[in-house]
């Protein structure tokens, strides 16, 4: 039965209005985009473990070709589309392409088969570090030769455009040459320890004025659930090598425990980083043409995801929606009739109990040879505290629809401000229980971002625990109670992890501040800064900081130092940055952790406070104290709107 994938197609952004029958129409020119006849060639997905062609004397060997075969995202029995992709001659075609792996020094020779009847234009496909050089040209039903030396050790990529696109980012992610793409892998002439290597990427037609930035997100050729499952024992050191040939970014973020940036290029250059100035992470936002290397040790078992923090890239709600179209319309058409039906439903139990789909790893760890982690010994007493999920009258901004309310003792604990919900703060090394109460119409689930803690209480409904239990998601009218002892001090997230599309932003979130023994929060400097936005479409709805388009201004004393607390919990702005600006000048403030972790002392730097990143899911804590009286401004800037929110500083 033929299958194919359709949505809507875009409309220029300054419309204000669109009417149905053009909504139609465009509809039907949709469908024609992507509908293809059947072809027999499948397409494999390739998990990057064997390298193509063959390694003799210090030369490879390498014949690709370039076909059109039909791609299964998700399962082999699912919907399916017909895509250009590489194959390895004789072998069948591979989504990512052939790996190309070899030592340093090593002589390259790629011979390149065109069989479709496009030219195509291939890239990447040379000596690192080099001079940008013309794409390899290969006609339409030919084949052309490309011969050079692997150059610098490290993590690149090759691919290959049949619509003359000029970069990764120009490509049409709605065009059927968006799968010519392959890692290509230079390692040490000494050998490098074992590793794995995964590639982000997508097939997206057009967003619709309704709609922003759906698609079909993949690792490795596939899309949750049916992404590769990794297993891991406590204790063992993992090694991962990720490269986004998307033309977006990637804020990557792993459940219960931090991971080690090892190292980032930007698919000319690799930068390896030494040990004093790896960087321990829980998110970490991979640019569009980038590469990235991680180690990671799990310090206990259980079962984890490692995903793509943006909500249409994780989420089963924002991935394509099907067409199924019955064996009697034939195996030939270009428009299905008017009368298709769509089926957006799940992808799989799975999915629909955790609302997940896309861009996410899912990872098991057993027990191993090392002891799993526990909780520091402490003294101190249990804390416990209600977390009630529910329905608001009146929230942030407009839309903030949901909320939390956070109750100790029997009472409600107070906060001042604008935000839908409270600051919830720990401290360290103190066991917590926290009692969710839902009084939502629908189930949810509460993530505890950042924290380390276990799989069971990390919020992933259907998917976290161990083989004893696995994590529930709380049902409406119900409760669950999660339990933890935060290792460390430091700014993290506490949010919905249940159809996130729906419920983050409606406003379930907050910030969750763990504090060192002894200490207390002084909201008088401590600036928490927790960035959202307010409406349901990701890049065009109004920025909220703390709960508001419009922040109170903040009054600061010269000579005091103030800690700043940043978080991005927006669900699709991974490329907001934050300014500290007295006039057009960015002022001069300390970097000291990320993500809740201190960072390397090289980079406990004092930095000019411009257009500092803060991806989505990332936190950031600066430390600035002003000299003298002046008037400032925190600026959060959004570059797909080229949208500012500014809170006025007044220093006295």
């Amino acid at each position: 039965m033929p299958i194919a994938f359709t949505r809507w197609m875009r409309f220029p952004r300054s419309s204000t209005s669109v009417s149905f029958v053009a909504l139609a129409l465009v509809a039907i020119a949709g469908f024609a985009a992507v509908v293809h006849t059947q072809n027999d060639a499948r397409v494999v997905a390739n998990d990057n473990r064997k390298p193509a062609g063959t390694l003799a004397n210090g030369a490879l060997e390498l014949k690709l070709e370039i076909v059109s075969a039909s791609w299964y995202p998700e399962s082999e029995r699912g919907p399916a589309i017909v895509m250009q992709t590489f194959a390895e001659e004789g072998r069948k075609p591979s989504n990512p392409g052939p790996l190309i792996r070899v030592p340093e020094g090593t002589e390259i020779h790629v011979s390149i088969h065109n069989t479709t009847k496009t030219d195509a234009e291939v890239h990447g496909l040379r000596t690192r570090p080099s001079a940008e050089a013309a794409p390899l040209a290969v006609a339409a039903d030919a084949t052309s030769d490309v011969r050079f030396r692997a150059g610098a050790a490290g993590t690149y990529f090759y691919w290959a455009s049949t619509t003359k696109a000029k970069s990764i980012d120009d490509r049409d992610t709605a065009a059927n040459d968006t799968q010519l793409f392959g890692a290509f892998i230079v390692d040490p002439a000494g050998g490098a320890p074992p590793d794995r290597v995964f590639v982000l990427n997508l097939f997206e037609l057009e967003p619709d004025p309704f709609h922003d930035g759906m698609g079909t997100f993949t690792v490795n050729g596939k899309s949750w659930p049916y992404t590769e499952r990794l297993t891991y024992r406590v204790g063992e050191h993992a090694r991962w090598r990720w490269i986004n040939v998307s033309p977006a970014m990637h804020p990557m973020h792993l459940h219960g425990s931090y991971y080690d940036v090892a190292g980032v290029g930007d698919g000319e250059r690799d930068e390896v980083y030494g040990e004093a100035n790896k960087r321990a992470v829980v998110t970490e936002a991979l640019d569009v043409g980038h590469t990235m290397a991680v180690d990671w040790v799990p310090g206990r078992e259980g079962r984890w995801i490692f995903h793509c923090h943006l909500t249409p890239h994780f989420g089963a709600d924002s991935q394509l929606p099907r067409i199924t179209y019955p064996e009697s319309w034939g195996p030939d058409y270009a428009t299905p009739p008017p009368s298709a039906g769509m089926d957006h439903g799940s992808h799989d139990a799975m999915s629909e109990a955790a609302g997940m789909g896309g861009l996410v790893m899912g990872i098991t760890v057993t027990p191993g040879p090392v002891a799993p982690a526990k909780p520091v010994a402490t003294a101190a007493p249990l804390r416990r505290l209600d977390l009630i999920v529910k329905s608001r009258e009146h929230g942030a901004g407009n839309t903030a629809t949901f909320g939390y309310t956070l109750r100790e003792a029997g009472r409600d604990v107070p906060y001042a401000g604008t935000m839908a919900s409270p600051p919830i703060v720990l401290t360290q090394n103190q066991p917590v229980e926290v009692r969710i109460v839902n009084r939502l119409d629908r189930p949810t689930a509460v993530h505890w971002h950042g924290i380390e803690l276990e799989s069971y209480y990390d919020g992933v409904a259907g998917w976290g625990g161990d083989g004893r239990q696995m994590t529930p998601p709380v049902a409406a009218g119900g409760s669950f109670v999660a339990r933890f002892t935060p290792p460390r001090a430091g700014t993290f997230i506490y949010h919905t992890h249940w159809h996130d599309a729906d419920q983050l932003v409606k406003g379930l979130y907050g910030p969750l501040i763990i504090l060192p023994p002894g200490e207390k929060f002084a909201p008088e400097t401590e600036k928490v800064v927790i960035i959202s936005i307010d409406g349901p479409k990701p890049r065009l709805s109004p920025i909220l900081v703390n709960g508001t388009s419009q922040p109170e201004p903040m009054i600061l004393r010269a000579g005091t130092r103030y800690r700043f607390r940043l978080i991005n919990i927006t669900a699709d702005n991974p490329a907001m940055t934050v300014s500290l600006l007295d006039g057009d000048r960015g002022v001069s403030w300390r970097a000291i952790a990320k993500d809740g972790a201190d960072l390397p002392a090289s980079q406990r730097l004092s930095r000019d406070a411009k257009d500092q990143l803060v991806s989505v899911g990332e936190t950031y804590d600066f430390e600035f104290t002003p000299s003298q009286a002046a008037r400032l401004r925190l600026d959060v800037y959004r570059p797909a709107d080229k949208s500012h929110v500014v809170t006025n500083i007044d220093v006295r």
